[in-house]
């Protein structure tokens, strides 16, 4: 969300616009999300528990709008608290060099129950039903184009820019960047607006878009076999609805392995290239729940639904509503107190 949301905003989210998810973690230390400060340690005790419910919902998720959520891929995850990046076992798995390399760092698996799951914001931009694809970076809905917010970012070369302020002024983070040849450059995520002026700053500066169209296993569902997703070009995908029936091919199991087995409780086995479900060999799969998919702002850097697939109903928080306070390196931003978290 980056561009419509800053660092350093706090968010109003409520919590009864989308139904009151009612407790889970019975034991745990009040006022604490996860982990207790200084100490570091989690701040809650897994069981007992309690189930999945929600309270009657003011109004339904609505399309292209911020929604608050916990990390679907938080149940297990490497936590590096001096860089603040979390590493899910997804990931993992298809970069095996990831792993050596944080346990050399002494660093353990944290597994947590949905409800202590960090919490993560993003745009919801595909509702249960929806069709959805990335198009030469352009997001469609069901086959419609898609609006793209007001603030929406991506990757630019820019070079020929010798005083870093101008850029500063503008909103533009200049935290990377290089030095070649005498002359600033660097890559920056821009909105079209930011674009437009650095471009006015003299006929010298250039600016480049840079395209991300590499097919990488680090794009969900992992799977370049059968996917040859980026993060330009992406899908078509058919959100996961409640009570709608898949068939499960070689070609598509990649997309449903998390649904079937994590998010819905399920013993999933491949044995001899077929599916066994709770030891029942299966050719289809019904949806439980319904899935959404979050995207960012911020459409070139993001970790958002292209980074872990969907997001299950049962790990959505809630609606923010508006910024209660905000502080950056300069201060205090009072611009942005009380001021709307759903921009477009």
């Amino acid at each position: 969300m980056e561009g419509s949301l800053l660092v350093g905003d706090y968010l109003f989210v409520s919590k009864a616009h989308y139904g009151i998810r009612t407790p889970m973690t019975v034991l745990q230390v009040p006022l604490l999300h996860n982990t207790i400060p200084v100490i570091g340690s989690e701040s809650y005790i897994k069981e007992p528990s309690l189930g999945y419910h929600r309270l009657p919902a003011l109004q339904n998720v609505q399309r292209n709008e911020p929604f608050v959520f916990n990390w679907p891929v938080g149940d297990s995850s490497y936590i590096d608290t001096e860089i603040s990046y979390m590493y899910n076992m997804d990931a993992i798995r298809t970069n095996p060099r990831i792993l050596p390399a944080l346990k050399g760092k002494g660093l353990e698996l944290t597994v947590r129950p949905i409800d202590k799951r960090d919490h993560y914001i993003k745009r919801c931009v595909a509702l249960p039903g929806d069709v959805l694809e990335v198009k030469e970076r352009q997001l469609y809905i069901n086959g419609q184009v898609a609006p793209n917010p007001m603030n929406m970012q991506l990757k630019y070369r820019v070079q020929g820019v010798n005083n870093l302020d101008n850029l500063i002024d503008m909103g533009v983070s200049v935290n990377d960047i290089g030095g070649g040849e005498g002359k600033a450059y660097g890559l920056f995520n821009l909105t079209n607006e930011q674009v437009t002026k650095i471009k006015a700053i003299g006929s010298n500066v250039k600016v480049e878009q840079l395209p991300q169209t590499l097919v990488t296993e680090e794009t969900f569902p992992f799977d370049t076999t059968h996917f040859k997703w980026s993060i330009d070009n992406y899908g078509p995908l058919t959100m996961p609805a409640k009570g709608v029936t898949v068939n499960l091919t070689p070609q598509n199991i990649a997309l449903y392995l998390r649904i079937i087995g994590i998010y819905e409780n399920n013993k999933f086995e491949i044995k001899n290239g077929e599916y066994y479900i709770n030891d029942v060999k299966s050719t289809s799969y019904t949806f439980k729940q319904n899935y959404y998919w979050a995207m960012g702002d911020n459409r070139h850097n993001s970790q958002d639904s292209r980074a872990w697939g969907f997001v299950p109903e049962d790990h959505i928080v809630g609606k923010p509503l508006f910024i209660w306070f905000s502080k950056g390196e300069n201060g205090i931003r009072w611009d942005r107190i009380f001021t709307s978290a759903v921009k477009h």
